[in-house]
């Protein structure tokens, strides 16, 4: 079989490069393989739902500019085929004064983003939105909202097939093969020869970047994010979406409060590396991966700097209790016995070797190939201007 360009990753980013590169160029014959025997069972499947705004992002960065774009992208797309989504909005809730400069960054860097409609609101207002919240400053973010984000990418290869796009379930890339003229794709299935191949592998994308590029100094390190649900009897106590003022220094916006929109509240994620780079559970342990990740420099210098941090995240893991606490923060009502298991998604953190935990998308081209080696949340939202950006670079090569 022979084809312009292979997609490897049936994840939201990869349907949104194949989706985008076939708007652009409908002759290229694309195929896109996945391992799994669905689409969006990793990373896509497994997060919360939430259309971010832009926010958070360091302005002028690729993760600004691709969140940004891709939330008026994603917005038009979900009218156009009408998927459901809510523009519930949220709150940001600083709880200590030492957080309240760090609201101040934030309030400012959005209206750097282009965020001209978020607010500081008074603790009056804050009640009026969220009555059972618990804060001492606080931001309106009229833009964020929830979208079922598995429908949004079923659509994406609804619209691959129709193009005359192929998409292979069930296949797990063995080996990438470079020749003079493009590379030669084996799976576990079939050999399938390529001009192109671009790699959105998500928890595997750094492995099969080596397999096309040398210059690939960084690892994925996964980290899993638990969550918990509130049950039904107190979901009054959150109208919105409610998020803490977050650290930072840390890539992570700590433990919050989520509408669904399937319904029901999610309370989480907190953040500890995971033993595997899919693994869901604490009892799912890979000794080749775990080590892959202790063993790698830029992690143990990560450790080594927040591993204060690492430690409240690790013990929030076991114990039920000091997760509740952290809640707690926010919503001083909460209770242990509110919260019920609500499953857990594994994150693709890229680290490079000097301990710098990738904050921006990595893309990592090499003479056959184009690596998204990383696409860190908002990467959901993100993700057809993320297709857009890596399309562009795949015409240019046709």
């Amino acid at each position: 079989m022979k084809y312009d360009l292979i997609i490897v990753g049936g994840g939201i980013v990869g349907l949104a490069t194949a989706y985008k590169s076939l708007q652009k160029n409908p002759k290229l014959k694309l195929a896109l393989i996945e391992k799994e025997e669905q689409l969006c069972k990793h990373q896509t499947g497994n997060n919360s739902g939430v259309i971010h705004s832009g926010l958070y992002y360091k302005p002028g960065s690729l993760k600004a500019t691709n969140c940004i774009n891709g939330y008026n992208m994603l917005l038009q797309f979900c009218d156009q085929e009408e998927i459901a989504y809510d523009l519930c909005g949220k709150v940001v809730v600083a709880t200590d004064d030492f957080q309240k400069p760090l609201l101040e960054n934030l309030y400012n860097r959005g209206l750097e983003n282009g965020l001209d409609k978020i607010s500081k609101i008074s603790i009056e207002e804050l009640k009026e939105i969220e009555p059972h919240v618990n804060g001492i400053a606080a931001l309106k973010v009229p833009y964020t909202g929830i979208v079922d984000y598995v429908a949004v990418a079923e659509k994406y290869a609804d619209k691959i097939r129709e193009a005359g796009g192929h998409i292979f379930l069930g296949e797990k890339v063995l080996d990438i093969n470079e020749s003079t003229t493009g590379s030669t794709v084996v799976t576990n299935k079939q050999t399938l020869d390529t001009q192109l191949v671009v790699n959105c592998g998500g928890l595997y994308s750094d492995r099969l970047a080596r397999k096309t590029s040398e210059d690939v100094d960084l690892k994925i390190i996964p980290f899993r994010g638990e969550y918990f649900k509130l049950i039904p009897e107190k979901e009054y106590l959150v109208k919105h979406l409610i998020y803490p003022v977050p650290d930072p220094n840390f890539p992570f916006l700590g433990v919050h409060f989520t509408r669904m929109m399937k319904g029901g509240i999610e309370a989480g994620p907190n953040a500890v590396l995971a033993f595997r780079r899919e693994g869901y559970k604490k009892s799912q342990i890979h000794l080749g991966e775990l080590m892959e990740s202790l063993m790698w420099p830029g992690f143990q210098k990560v450790a080594k700097k927040y591993w204060r941090t690492g430690f409240g995240e690790l013990y929030r893991s076991f114990s039920k209790a000091a997760f509740t606490k952290a809640l707690q923060k926010l919503i001083p009502e909460i209770q242990e016995s509110d919260l019920v298991d609500g499953g857990a998604g594994v994150r693709a953190q890229a680290c490079d070797r000097n301990g710098g935990l990738l904050d921006d998308f990595s893309i990592i081209e090499a003479k056959h190939a184009i690596n998204v080696c990383n696409a860190p949340s908002p990467a959901a939202t993100s993700s057809l201007s993320i297709g857009d950006t890596v399309s562009d670079l795949v015409i240019k090569r046709f």
